[in-house]
């Protein structure tokens, strides 16, 4: 795992002071789908043969190079992250009291999460615990010719006194046979840093555009500094 990891910084490393146009995933690792969003968002997803059935990474790219990695299981629980500017480490803590699931979510169309993420960086942060919900709200949504599922979600980060450092709401998609979750609309529960990351493109492996490291919506107005952490997110 280590040696992966630092494979994926020397990547990130050599991507992004010259915002490349290829970015190649890891050794013994196969890029498998980029998806292009609004708001200036890319998404890189992989996956590796060490790995557990159903663990795929996914490299979050903006307009200003690649932001973080991500791995995922198969029920899309946030495994470990890796943020590249600043540096930080988040590693889920397990076992989740109520762990995400989505054989859950499509089984009763609704499901709850209780988790804990710890943090680690240049300076140690405190732990932050996420408490929320997915929901399909029974609609289906076309993009591309990808077939999507509606959801919405809620949910607040704490910090160990109790005291909320976050609480989001919105609307995002879930791609059944990827089992991903897929940005969408959000906001703050009070309104504020309002985003659209809605899905665009659905890239394949030898279709143009695989495995960009370049977003190609939005880019060209000003953005939001906030970067979406919800469900897929």
């Amino acid at each position: 795992m280590k040696k992966l990891v630092l494979m994926i910084a020397l990547t990130f490393g050599s991507v992004a002071p010259v915002l490349a146009q290829q970015f190649t995933p890891p050794n013994g690792c196969k890029g498998h789908l980029t998806v292009q969003y609004r708001g200036c968002l890319m998404n890189n997803i992989w996956t590796c043969e060490a790995d557990n059935p159903g663990d795929k990474w996914m490299a979050l790219f903006t307009d200003r190079g690649p932001s973080r990695v991500r791995k995922v299981d198969d029920e899309f629980q946030w495994l470990e992250t890796y943020y590249i500017n600043p540096v930080a480490t988040e590693l889920m803590q397990n076992p989740a009291p109520d762990p995400a699931s989505l054989a859950e979510l499509f089984a009763t169309n609704y499901d709850t999460y209780d988790f804990v993420k710890s943090i680690k960086g240049n300076a140690t942060r405190q732990p932050l615990r996420y408490v929320g919900y997915d929901r399909l709200t029974g609609e289906e949504t076309v993009i591309d010719g990808e077939r999507l599922l509606n959801t919405e979600y809620s949910y607040s980060a704490s910090w160990p006194n109790g005291e909320v450092a976050q609480t989001r709401t919105g609307r995002q998609y879930v791609h059944p046979e990827e089992r991903i979750f897929l940005f969408g609309t959000s906001a703050n529960a009070d309104g504020t840093e309002r985003t659209d990351h809605t899905p665009v493109e659905f890239i394949r492996p030898g279709e143009p555009g695989f495995f960009s490291s370049k977003p190609r919506y939005d880019c060209d107005v000003l953005m939001s500094n906030y970067m979406p952490e919800g469900s897929e997110e």
